[in-house]
């Protein structure tokens, strides 16, 4: 299957890419959810690739665009995808995600036209807020990863 970027017109399947975004306070993580103003469901910050620029570039760019958050410090070793069929001009296309886990230590979000709401919320509370099961399988296995990353680093710890 053909990969196309958002401004093809041609059949082929549509990339995008977005973070699984955290902040850290009190020792309790929190994870940063967007309402879309289409469908009005809850999801993580993401997009179309854009022209050649990799995965990486657009969560990114995508996630600059949607939140105003600028500093984010991708958490090496996490990519996760998801696939599924969207509608573009009257056609179905299949369209994958590339999600990566990244950190923050801003709080404030300045949300894009796309949006129309935001939440910080703990584990427990994002994944019964997110509105399709794929983000919240994505979001399980992110989380699993820094737990399982910061046990490690308690047991190196003397």
């Amino acid at each position: 299957m053909k990969w196309i970027s958002p401004s093809d017109n041609e059949e082929g399947e549509e990339r995008a890419a977005g973070f699984v975004l955290f902040r850290t306070r009190h020792h309790q993580r929190y994870y940063l959810l967007l309402r879309h103003r289409d469908g009005g469901h809850w999801a993580f910050p993401k997009g179309r690739l854009e022209g050649e620029e990799g995965e990486l570039e657009a969560a990114n760019r995508e996630t600059l665009e949607e939140t105003g958050i600028r500093h984010i410090r991708p958490i090496p070793g996490f990519r996760e995808t998801s696939s599924y069929i969207v509608s573009r001009n009257g056609q179905q296309r299949s369209k994958t995600v590339a999600y990566f886990l990244a950190e923050t230590a801003e709080f404030g979000v300045s949300l894009s036209a796309e949006h129309t709401d935001y939440q910080w919320l703990e584990l427990a509370e994002a994944v019964a807020t997110l509105t399709y099961g794929e983000s919240q399988r994505i979001l399980t296995k992110a989380d699993a990863k820094l737990t399982v990353s910061s046990e490690r680093e308690r047991e190196e710890c003397p």
